[in-house]
This record gives C-alpha cells, sequence and structure tokens, in this order.
C-alpha cells in the first residue's frame, strides 16, 4: 500500500518524483502529494490520482534538488487533501512520507497533546512526524538522531522519509514491515517503495532491512544504521528490468497488456527448468532443499487473494503428482491461530509482491518452529525473497494491474514444476507420464496464444451479460479454484457480486439463486468428471440459467445445451487451470469495461497489501 518516491542529488527533483510516482499509482491512488527543499519547505497535496496533483502543481513553484512524494492508500482518515501526505511538524520545519500503520499511534497522539503539539489530520502518519520533532526538540538532536529515538517509541510497520528545512543536503530513510528501497546514482540518490521508478536512472540499488535508518547526503554519502544505533554495511544490487516492461505499450491498459504477455511470462517462468526432449526438469532453490522438501510430511501454503487461489491449484498438483499432504492457509488467518507446524513441515509462500504483511507475519511464526521456509514470488529482492530458506522467482515481469493475471499463471506454472519434479523424484508418477506432462507443460504458452485468438467471442459474450447484478462460477477437482480466481476477478474489476463453488456444492445452497438473470460460468473441460458437470449444467439449465461454458475443443454435448461456450485446447488434467483461467480473465476484463470501470486501478484496492 502507498507508494513513496524521493531524490536528492543535482537535477530538478519535481519531474523525478512525479514520473515516479505515476509508476507505482498501482499502490495507491486515494490521493498524492509531493514535499522540496529549496530554501524552504513546498508541500503540493491533493485528493485523488497523480494526474490531480500534476495539474495543481503546474503553474506553482516546484524548484528544488531534494524532495519526496507519496500516493496513498487511505489507512487512517478519509482520501482528502488535509489526509495527503506528505504531513509537516506543528513549526512546519519537518515534513515525512510514510507507507504502513502505526499501531500505538494513538497512546503517542494523547502524550504529544499533552505536550503541547496539534494536529490538523485524522493519521497516524502525522503523529509520527510531531514525534520525531519532539525528541529533535527536546535534546537538540539531529534529523537522523530524531528520528531514530522516535522510532524506538513506534509499534507498527513503516516505511518512511523525512526531510528537515535546516538540514537541506540530507534525506532520512527508514523502514520496518514495508518496502524500501535505494537507487545509486553519480552525486545522486533515489528512493522509493520498490524498483519501477529507479531503472530509468541506476541499476544498483540497496534494499534497507528490517529497523534499518538510511541517512543519505547530497555529497554522496551514505550511511545505514540500525535502531539499535549500529553501523551496517550494505549490500549493494543489480537490478535487471527494462523499462518498456512497465509501459502499456499499444494496449488500452495494463491489465490487458499483462493478459496478453501469458504466454511469453510462463515460458519466461519455464525456461532453463525443463526439457521434454531431454526428460528433465530442475527448480533451482528446489534444487538446494531436495532432500528434506521430497521428506516432508507436510506443505503448508500460505497466501492472500489470488496468490491463495494459486495455493489451491498447488494443493491439487503436490498431492496428485507428488502424494504430499498439503493445507492451504489464508496467511491473515494463520498468523493469529496457534497453528500446529513443525520442524517436518515446509511453508510455501506465495506472493506477487514478496511484500504482504500477513504472509510475512505467518513465515515468522513458521520459522520460530523451525519449518523449511520456500518462497515463490515475483519481485526480485522482496522480503519474502530475503527471508526464507530457500525459494523460487516466477519472472513474470512488473504486474501493474492491480487485478493479477501473469502473476497467477506464473505461481501455478511454478507449482505445476515443482509438483512434477517431486512426483518423479519420490517415484510417484511413472516415467512415461511424467515426460508426456514436460511435453503438454511445453505446449501451453502455444495453447494460451490460441485461447487469446477468441478474444472478441469472449468480448462478445462479455457484452451478454454486463448488466448482470451476480455471478456463479462452478468448477471441479483442478478447477474449482480457478471458479474462485474468475469470481474475484470480475467483484475486483467489475464490482459485480460474484461467488465460485465447487460444482457438486451448487445444491446446498447457491443453486436457490439461479434465475433467468442470473450468468453461470462453468469450467467443464475435466475429462475424470465430464458426466458429472454435464448434469451440473443441466440443472442450471432447468432453472432458466444463463450458463457460459469454458470446454475442451471438439465438446459437442455441453455445447448443445449452453448459452454459450468458449472452447480451449486440451490438455492433461492437471496442466487445464493454465487454460481456463484464461477466458475468465478476458471475460472479466471486457465487462468491466464495458460498465465504465478503471480496470487497473478498481476502486478501494491496491496492489501490494503490505498493512493488516
Amino acid at each position: 500500500m502507498c507508494g513513496i518516491v524521493a531524490y536528492i542529488g543535482e537535477r530538478e527533483a519535481f519531474p523525478i518524483i512525479m514520473k515516479g510516482l505515476q509508476r507505482l499509482e498501482y499502490r495507491g491512488y486515494d490521493s498524492a502529494g509531493i514535499a522540496l527543499l529549496n530554501g524552504d519547505m513546498t508541500v503540493y497535496k491533493k485528493k485523488g490520482k497523480v494526474k490531480e496533483l500534476l495539474d495543481f502543481a503546474r503553474d506553482k513553484k516546484t524548484s528544488g534538488s531534494i524532495g519526496m512524494g507519496h500516493t496513498r492508500w487511505a489507512t487512517h482518515g478519509v482520501p482528502n487533501d488535509v489526509n495527503a501526505h506528505p504531513h509537516l511538524s506543528g513549526d512546519g520545519r519537518l515534513s515525512i512520507i510514510h507507507n504502513g500503520i502505526i499501531e500505538n499511534y494513538n497512546s503517542l497522539k494523547a502524550a504529544l497533546v499533552k505536550l503541547g503539539h496539534e494536529f490538523t489530520s485524522d493519521t497516524d502518519t502525522e503523529v509520527l512526524i510531531h514525534l520525531i520533532e519532539e525528541a529533535q526538540r527536546h535534546d537538540n538532536l539531529p534529523i537522523e538522531e530524531a528520528v531514530r529515538v522516535a522510532l524506538t517509541k513506534v509499534v507498527g510497520a513503516y516505511a518512511i522519509v523525512v526531510l528537515d528545512q535546516d538540514a537541506p543536503d540530507r534525506v532520512v530513510a527508514a523502514r520496518k514491515g514495508s518496502p524500501l528501497v535505494i537507487g545509486l546514482g553519480e552525486n545522486e540518490f533515489f528512493m522509493a517503495s520498490d524498483a519501477s521508478p529507479l531503472v530509468e536512472y541506476t541499476k544498483e540499488v540497496i534494499y534497507l532491512n528490517d529497523e534499518e535508518i538510511a541517512v543519505i547526503k547530497r555529497n554522496g554519502d551514505l550511511q545505514i544504521k540500525t535502531i539499535d544505533n549500529k553501523i551496517q554495511s550494505p549490500f549493494i544490487e543489480k537490478i535487471d528490468l527494462k523499462i518498456e516492461r512497465l509501459e502499456k505499450g499499444d494496449f488500452d491498459s495494463f491489465m490487458l497488456k499483462e493478459i496478453f504477455e501469458q504466454p511469453r511470462t510462463i515460458q519466461d517462468c519455464m525456461r532453463g527448468r525443463l526439457s521434454s526432449k531431454e526428460g528433465w526438469v530442475k527448480v533451482g532453490g528446489l534444487e538446494q532443499v531436495v532432500d528434506r522438501v521430497s521428506a516432508a510430511q507436510r506443505f503448508i501454503i500460505a497466501a492472500c487473494g489470488t496468490s491463495w487461489h494459486a495455493g489451491l491449484i498447488g494443493e491439487y498438483l503436490f498431492e496428485e503428482l507428488a502424494r504430499i499432504p498439503v493445507e492451504v492457509e489464508y496467511a491473515s488467518e494463520l498468523r493469529y491461530r496457534n497453528p500446529i507446524i513443525n520442524e517436518t513441515d515446509v511453508i510455501i509462500a506465495l506472493s506477487q509482491s514478496g511484500e504482504t504483511a500477513d504472509t510475512l507475519a505467518a513465515l515468522e511464526t513458521a520459522k520460530e518452529k523451525k519449518a523449511l521456509i520456500y518462497g515463490v514470488v515475483n519481485v526480485v529482492g522482496s522480503s519474502i525473497a530475503r527471508v526464507t530458506d530457500s525459494g523460487s522467482y516466477i519472472h513474470a515481469g512488473p504486474e501493474i494491474g492491480v487485478a493479477s493475471t501473469k502473476a497467477f499463471t506464473g505461481q501455478v506454472t511454478l507449482l505445476t514444476l515443482m509438483a512434477i519434479h517431486l512426483g518423479y523424484s519420490k517415484g510417484t508418477i511413472p516415467r512415461s507420464y511424467y515426460l508426456q506432462l514436460l511435453e503438454e507443460l511445453e505446449q501451453i504458452p502455444h495453447k494460451i496464444e490460441k485461447i487469446l485468438a477468441k478474444d472478441k467471442q469472449i468480448e462478445a459474450i462479455a457484452s451478454e451479460i454486463k448488466d448482470a447484478t451476480n455471478a456463479l462460477y462452478l468448477g471441479r477437482g483442478y478447477n474449482f479454484p480457478v471458479a474462485l480466481e474468475g469470481a474475484l476477478k470480475l467483484k475486483e474489476i467489475s464490482y459485480i457480486h460474484a461467488e465460485g463453488y465447487p460444482a457438486a456444492e451448487m445444491k446446498h445452497g447457491p443453486i436457490a439463486l439461479i434465475d433467468e438473470n442470473m450468468p453461470v460460468i462453468v469450467i467443464a473441460t475435466n475429462k475424470s468428471a465430464y458426466e458429472k458437470i454435464f448434469s451440473n449444467v443441466q440443472e442450471v439449465k432447468a432453472r432458466k440459467g444463463k450458463v457460459i461454458a469454458i470446454v475442451s475443443e471438439g465438446d459437442k454435448e455441453i455445447k448443445a445445451i449452453a448459452d454459450y461456450c468458449i472452447e480451449i485446447p486440451d490438455t492433461d488434467e492437471p496442466l487445464t487451470p493454465l487454460l481456463s483461467v484464461i477466458p475468465l480473465q478476458l471475460l472479466s476484463y471486457h465487462i468491466a469495461i464495458m460498465r465504465g470501470c478503471n480496470v487497473d486501478q478498481p476502486r478501494n484496492l491496491a496492489k501490494s497489501v503490505t498493512v493488516e
């Protein structure tokens, strides 16, 4: 949640910061603001998206070679100009931007009010800058020490950048539980919530660790300390990210671009990891811990949202192919239970951003119980990637659209590779089936291209159901989690209420909702349960429901009774989710566009959930 950008150097800061905020707007778009230092502190803040801020500041003073900006996803206080970041200290000397939640802000605020502090916003962030101001004023501390002292009194998560009008040669940044990366340029530094605003300026970055404070000076000096005042030696990493991956190109939206990128992103996920001709599959992170993973008594997959749906598919894959028991947990629930986790368990953490707060907290619980932690993430250098014992990147590239598409199929691809590898190494699948799966998996990108070629057909179907107020998604086996994911996509971007169900559960309640106004999307590609799914479709039609069926090419029986059919290429059942989800993504996309919704920035949502 929330996007942070800051700059110190010799260039004009304003254009760098504004461009960076536009790159980070997927993290939050309730309001935006900027602070610039050029003799005095200049602050502009506006409710709404970054464009509103840019228009507001267009004819105003924007000079200065040190500054910071913020795009907000509201936690404390409604979205408005006052609650927008940056926030100022009482004397106006200090300014702060913040991603995270200060949990004890109420008690801190009460103590500060007694000391004479007055507040203008409803935010926890304003409390933090007043706390820094009090530490600075009480002990006459330099800004970096005042920040350190204040943070020792804070409970919660934060990534912050602080400016001091009386110290115009430096920026102070700190993090705990929320990401912050520092880009190193020639006589200049950049700070951001992730690397996307930095790539056109530098390839060298430092990822701050929890409870670290960076003091960055205009003269090129960079010092990193812990909150306990211990000097740290920064580790400089190279980032491999191309600018064109951050642009929409010829597409109308990032979401549509990312849907159409999936043949390439799945290929990128598999590259160097399998060869059907040579008969091998290798997943680097898994190879490092394969003995312990193969001997695991149980896998626990921890994830949130779309990643949780990918984890459910992983449960089917690992149990069927590798015969390993699997539990799939919402990380937000796992962290607050007292779960039974043993040293013989393997925790698989799924997260696109690698920064999901609940998943990170769940991993801390698992680490305490000495389970092996395996991360499956997309963002290189992210927090989950750094705290896990081992793991694998899905190599999907930056996903800007808030509703996840290519990251979902990347996660499913990686879990499929792991399951095939483990199944063959454990002897739970024969070599003939192993080679068959590898060959079929290599064909998936081409088969997705065939589905994407049906975009106009899917758009036409979308036009027939765009005015629905509810929708039901049904699937069996591997395609039950796909039904959940299809329903989530529709909810996220079109604001139509939708539910995913196992097809057999329809008769245990949801069938009461079905009438001529209810679109029912049925994923009917399962060979193992085709007759039963056919019966489900008949039951829906008997109640005048409108059936949109996802079927295998050449299907005749369901096609004869469904209102609309979308054919997808045939493949082995464990691989069908990689194909069946594509038409559901396109269906949701077109419905949302027809309803006038912003598919890249759905209301109330943000891409990376870094707060509870």
